[in-house]
């Protein structure tokens, strides 16, 4: 029988303790912040992954439930995430993780004169440096992870406000863990990240984030591929962001996503993997723009 770690669990145990109130995050905000089972390394080396989200908010809610489009002035935040990420384990314990993100982003509004506003903005986003330990067991199959999200993406784009800009413009701390079990062809993983600012910029500062995983996958339905069919759980927990140029009476939020996904191991160095994110539970404060769904594709190559 496969038992989660007591570690992960005691992670788990004192994130959620943390009022839910203090979760922050605005509507626009990536919400891709925890990754599928491959993501997780079983082996030294280097491994490398591309990476493609797609988001378009074009739904007003408020609260548990659809909203007017009267209450809310914007209509439509559509972003294309791509997502360049190196990974290298030095030896079974230690390693680091390098995420390099560009945004594609089409917002439109309704502007103070009625008429309707739009813009188009692609720039680099916020890199996320992060170290591994996996020395918590002897498969590697627990690891802690650590680490930084630098203010590199672009914070003052034309019509955008602060909540919905490409970077949020602030250093925030990284840290989180995973477990993951493997028994009789069946396999789950369970994962956790929380993000913190450490300061305020330019009259904003996003409020503290809280993501959780768990899935559970099939290996080998097709040996000579290995296809692998995955669902996942995944609960994202924003609370408020603050500052004079924050908008705290519409971010932070809650939602749930089920997520059925396919793995294929193509060779023995690609990996393909995708989802489909389907929101499950979505409670948002003041009015906020929603996606129906959510996209993710990569590809993964180890060296």
């Amino acid at each position: 029988m496969i038992r989660p770690c007591k570690y992960i669990v005691a992670i788990v145990i004192g994130v959620l303790f943390v009022p839910a109130a203090t979760f922050a995050c605005a509507c626009g905000c990536n919400v891709f912040t925890v990754g599928a089972r491959w993501t997780m390394p079983t082996s030294t080396g280097f491994g490398s992954f591309l990476q493609y989200n797609y988001m378009d908010q074009v739904r007003n809610w408020g609260n548990w439930h659809g909203a007017s489009t009267d209450a809310n002035p914007d209509q439509e935040i559509r972003t294309n995430f791509y997502t360049l990420g190196f990974q290298y384990m030095a030896d079974r314990d230690w390693g680091i993780v390098v995420e390099a993100p560009v945004w594609n982003r089409y917002f439109r509004t309704m502007a103070d004169d009625g008429k309707i506003a739009s813009a188009t903005h692609t720039s680099f986003g916020d890199v996320r440096l992060m170290g591994m330990y996996t020395g918590l067991s002897e498969d590697m199959s627990t690891g802690l992870q650590f680490g930084l999200k630098l203010p590199t993406g672009a914070f003052n784009q034309s019509l955008l406000d602060r909540d919905t800009q490409i970077g949020t413009g602030t250093t925030d701390l990284l840290l989180g863990g995973y477990q993951m079990g493997q028994e009789n062809g069946w396999g789950w993983y369970a994962q956790v990240m929380w993000q913190h600012a450490f300061n305020e910029r330019d009259g904003y500062r996003p409020g503290d984030s809280f993501d959780v995983n768990g899935g559970i996958h099939y290996d080998g339905l097709l040996n000579s591929l290995s296809i692998m069919p995955v669902v996942q759980l995944q609960g994202s927990f924003r609370g408020i962001d603050s500052g004079d140029n924050a908008d705290p009476e519409n971010t932070g939020f809650e939602r749930l996503y089920l997520s059925p996904g396919l793995q294929v191991i193509a060779t023995s160095h690609i990996s393909l993997y995708g989802d489909l994110k389907i929101p499950l539970m979505t409670h948002v404060r003041g009015v906020q723009l929603v996606a129906p769904a959510l996209v993710n594709l990569t590809m993964g190559y180890s060296f």
